[in-house]
């Protein structure tokens, strides 16, 4: 049976400054960002996004991501426990980012920068949406790096045991999650959007592709102890938050194509 190795958090130390694996699997998520989104802006000629617009992209990304993960894993599944150690909300290298809390953060960040350079909200998130899923499997890693999120007990023979938690073997469900969510999202997206869409057609798969994906991987993760783990009919709070993202999804592919919207012109904003 195959045991957990339990890293040291720490990636590198140079005298008092440390970079966590969590926060550089996050620093290479922002770099596949921009090197994934040059490569789109290069060969996509109705791109609406210029080098310098993904460059602010990325920086209002950044703070959506940061501070809608750490409020969504706050008010979503640990709520009682950081009433008591507010303190902690700052640990951020620590672990303890919602995806759902994430992404209605970006949501926001892409709309307001949209609203600040006039461009259709709807035809950035098109533009970004193939460009999270690796970002997204980088943080799934630092989750297996730092031993947390684990998965289920089970006795398949690439059951993983964490010591720090028991002496059961568990699913790998960081490594699925890395699997479905980062690698085989991104392979879905990268080539759905690699021809002219509607308007609004590439988020709705994300939507949906991520949805799905994260609720059947749930199936396999240990639910969070915290504030919330397990509701109603053994569904868990990643699931129940990944549905109304399926309802959204498949909502806006049936708008996308039963609309009038077309591919966006040759274009690009002038900056």
């Amino acid at each position: 049976m195959l045991i957990h190795p339990q890293f040291n958090p720490v990636a590198i130390s140079v005298g008092p400054l440390s970079i966590h694996w969590y926060g550089l699997m996050y620093l290479i998520g922002f770099f596949l960002f921009i090197v994934l989104g040059r490569y789109r802006i290069k060969h996509n000629p109705q791109s609406v996004i210029t080098p310098t617009l993904l460059d602010d992209a990325l920086f209002y990304g950044v703070l959506g991501v940061i501070l809608g993960g750490r409020l969504g894993h706050i008010l979503f599944y640990q709520f009682s426990y950081y009433l008591q150690h507010p303190l902690e909300i700052f640990a951020i290298w620590q672990g303890g980012m919602s995806f759902h809390g994430g992404f209605i953060g970006v949501i926001l960040a892409m709309a307001l920068l949209a609203h600040k350079h006039k461009l259709p909200w709807l035809a950035v998130t098109d533009f970004i949406a193939p460009l999270v899923p690796l970002g997204l499997g980088a943080g799934r890693i630092g989750n297996f790096i730092n031993g947390e999120l684990w998965g289920r007990p089970t006795d398949v023979p690439w059951g993983i045991i964490f010591p720090h938690v028991d002496n059961l073997p568990r699913h790998p469900s960081q490594l699925y999650e890395f699997a479905l969510e980062g690698i085989a999202l991104f392979i879905l997206l990268w080539i759905y959007s690699s021809k002219p869409r509607p308007v609004g057609a590439v988020s709705g798969m994300f939507l949906i592709g991520y949805g799905v994906f994260r609720s059947f991987a749930e199936f396999f993760r240990e639910p969070d102890d915290g504030f919330m783990g397990i509701l109603t009919w053994g569904v868990s709070m990643g699931q129940w938050l990944s549905l109304p993202m399926i309802a959204a999804g498949i909502g806006m592919l049936f708008w996308a194509y039963r609309s009038s919207n077309k591919p966006l012109p040759k274009t690009r904003s002038r900056r």
